[in-house]
């Protein structure tokens, strides 16, 4: 139940985040929260990350919702077998799929406005945000996994 929970929080973030700046500013325009670092700019993407695929929409949405299909399947099949940890990367990167194919769905672009100006060029949103944060935890539960095997092994 938690997870559904989580997953309806993080969505609903996005999905109303993503409302704010759509409703607010017009394509291409920006708003300095720290100049010539941190920006909210309003960008309509019509590809995947990092701008790739532009206007490849209905292959990009069809990978999109396989994989989210696969993700959504994998943790129903696996609920009870996966980590906490791996069990919240999934979660999280389920999330940032499935709000990003909404907006392909229902916009055909997805928005994006978080603009770290200071740290590289690509202007994202919170989906994008989650899925990098469940391939950190993914990460982290790899390193944690083989740290204990290698404890193990020495035993």
């Amino acid at each position: 139940m938690y997870s559904i929970v989580l997953v309806l929080i993080l969505l609903i973030v996005d999905q109303i985040s993503k409302y704010i700046v759509a409703k607010n500013l017009d394509v291409s325009q920006s708003i300095p929260i720290i100049k010539d670092f941190f920006h909210i700019t309003y960008v309509q993407n019509r590809g995947i990350a990092f701008g790739m695929f532009q206007g490849r929409l209905n292959i990009v949405t069809i990978i999109s919702l396989f994989a989210a299909i696969f993700i959504f399947y994998y943790i129903f099949k696996n609920r009870e077998k996966l980590s906490k940890l791996s069990l919240y990367s999934y979660l999280f990167i389920f999330s940032g799929a499935l709000g990003n194919i909404l907006d392909r769905l229902m916009r055909q672009y997805v928005v994006d406005f978080i603009d770290f100006r200071g740290i590289w060029e690509y202007i994202f949103n919170f989906a994008d945000v989650y899925i990098n944060i469940g391939v950190i935890l993914m990460v982290i539960e790899y390193i944690l996994e083989e740290k204990k095997k290698r404890q193990e092994e020495s035993k």
